[in-house]
């Protein structure tokens, strides 16, 4: 499983994080975030993945903040169509029609979770995105600091690949393991972090992600 920490908001602690070598690191562009980013991305490793988290907002917008921060995803966390997947995705294709160096941005498209789920909703998704993520539904679109029952992914109907999030700290190292060995976990592409880790919003702790990875790189191994 890959990791992705999300919410990053400042630019000393981004480049602090970035050594710790995540596979993704998340930015907010949601105004009614406490962590939205409004900043510049400091020069990260090649291996780390830019991704712009948007919600309901327009694809000019988005193209846009591609373009500003050399963005390599995008995660959609609000009431996006497959329509305007499919836009969003056609863009750059199209776009890289044109270019000799081809332009590849992931979309990751949200869901939220509390007690149960219909996996209905994710077909008219399958060809239009790369990555589904499983968020807590909660007041705020992420972020809300609580797990969903993974168990409910037991009846997961696709073979796309999805990020886990909701509520990941240092406690759930232990369910995490027994998620790694269950049915559920097997389409698991990476877990997403955020608010377990803050010192405040937008500023992470590397003590605690630091030992988050070590650990979850032990539980990956066994």
């Amino acid at each position: 499983m890959k990791l992705k920490v999300c919410g990053m908001k400042y630019k000393d602690n981004i480049t602090q994080i970035a050594n710790l070598q995540p596979d993704y690191l998340g930015f907010i562009f949601y105004k009614k975030s406490a962590r939205h980013f409004n900043s510049h991305i400091p020069k990260l490793p090649e291996s780390i993945k830019k991704v712009g988290v948007f919600v309901d907002e327009s694809l000019e917008y988005i193209i846009e903040q591609i373009d500003k921060h050399q963005l390599q995803a995008v995660q959609l966390h609000g009431k996006e169509s497959p329509e305007y997947c499919l836009e969003l995705k056609q863009f750059f294709k199209e776009r890289s029609n044109k270019n000799t160096r081809p332009i590849q941005i992931e979309i990751i498209k949200v869901f939220s979770i509390k007690d149960e789920f219909n996996f209905e909703i994710l077909k008219p998704y399958e060809g239009v995105c790369d990555y589904f993520l499983f968020d807590t539904k909660g007041k705020l679109p992420g972020g809300n600091g609580y797990t969903f029952d993974w168990s409910v992914l037991n009846d997961y109907p696709s073979t796309k690949p999805f990020f886990l999030s909701g509520g990941i700290g240092l406690d759930q190292i232990e369910d995490i393991k027994k998620f790694k060995h269950s049915e559920a976990s097997k389409y698991c592409y990476a877990l997403d972090v955020n608010s377990k880790f803050e010192i405040e919003p937008g500023l992470k702790s590397i003590e605690k992600l630091n030992e988050f990875k070590q650990s979850l790189s032990s539980v990956l191994i066994n």
